[in-house]
């Protein structure tokens, strides 16, 4: 099957797009496809002034034609974008790294209708470095460290660290309690995209995602634990968690898809990132960065 293939950089840089088959006429017709929630009117306000281009920078009209394996690019744009009242903090820069501590609800990148309220978008402009680039990712709910390229000189250095499974990353989660079962303990399964295309779920297949869970405390009906993603598939640890009947407090996404207000943060994810520690592929030495946030019980 044939897909369309979306890129989604910074805020002040353009989107690129590869234009997939389809029935549409006319580049205005696939895009009002391919984006639905974007109208007609706003693509023809974005043409008109110059905002979507061909892959050398040409504007482009919204009459011409869509032709399959064009690539285009466009400046995504959001109207009334909603600001979001959290604050992430610094926790270390140097001329190759950068550690922020994000806050719950605030995405790490561009998507839907966050543009510019994003830990990336605001931490370029905090710095004054457009160069930022995130070298891993955690689900916009999920409070805790993230960790930042400044240099495109030593980037390959620290992408290769997670590629290769050289990071130790820890993760603490306030769920139910799960009397019935031994601690530590493993949870190995196949994860794959599931309904809506945003969740994902457990599949009959060769594992491709491993979590260890141990317990840091016990409180009652609630307990709070330690987790760690032995790999990186998205959404992991909840649906691990999820699987083992002790969702994450606060998760709308699992067991069940929960109904929430865009702007309601009255029931923050409770998931945080809370430790990663590496050898420095540059000095050799052992680093270590630790959140300052806390989970509540």
């Amino acid at each position: 099957m044939h897909r369309t293939r979306l890129t989604v950089t910074r805020p002040d840089l353009p989107s690129r797009l590869q234009l997939a088959p389809g029935p549409w006429e006319s580049l205005l017709d696939g895009l009002c496809a391919r984006f639905p929630a974007v109208s007609r009117a706003q693509w023809l306000d974005r043409f008109a002034r110059g905002r979507v281009l061909d892959a050398r920078g040409t504007a482009l009209k919204a009459s011409q034609p869509w032709r399959v394996g064009q690539e285009i690019h466009y400046f995504r744009e959001v109207l009334d974008e909603p600001e979001i009242p959290f604050s992430e903090t610094v926790l270390y820069q140097d001329e190759h790294l950068l550690v922020a501590d994000k806050p719950h609800f605030l995405p790490v990148t561009p998507a839907g209708r966050h543009l510019r309220e994003t830990l990336l978008a605001r931490l370029q402009s905090r710095t004054g470095n457009q160069g930022l680039v995130p070298l891993h990712r955690i689900d916009r709910g999920t409070a805790g460290l993230v960790l930042f390229s400044c240099n495109p000189g030593s980037r390959a250095a620290y992408q290769r660290l997670f590629a290769e499974r050289r990071i130790d990353k820890g993760y603490e989660a306030l769920a139910p309690a799960l009397e019935e079962l031994c601690f530590p303990l493993q949870r190995s399964s196949r994860l794959d995209r599931g309904e809506p295309f945003f969740r994902m779920a457990e599949v009959d297949g060769a594992a491709n995602a491993l979590s260890r869970i141990s317990v840091l405390e016990k409180r009652e009906a609630v307990w709070r634990y330690h987790l760690q993603p032995v790999s990186g598939r998205k959404h992991q640890l909840r649906v691990h968690m999820a699987a083992l009947g002790a969702a994450i407090i606060g998760d709308d996404y699992y067991p069940q898809l929960q109904a929430r207000a865009a702007e309601d943060y009255s029931r923050p994810l409770q998931l945080l990132a809370r430790r990663l520690s590496f050898v420095d592929p540059l000095s050799g030495q052992l680093r270590q960065f630790e959140s300052t946030r806390q989970l509540q019980l």
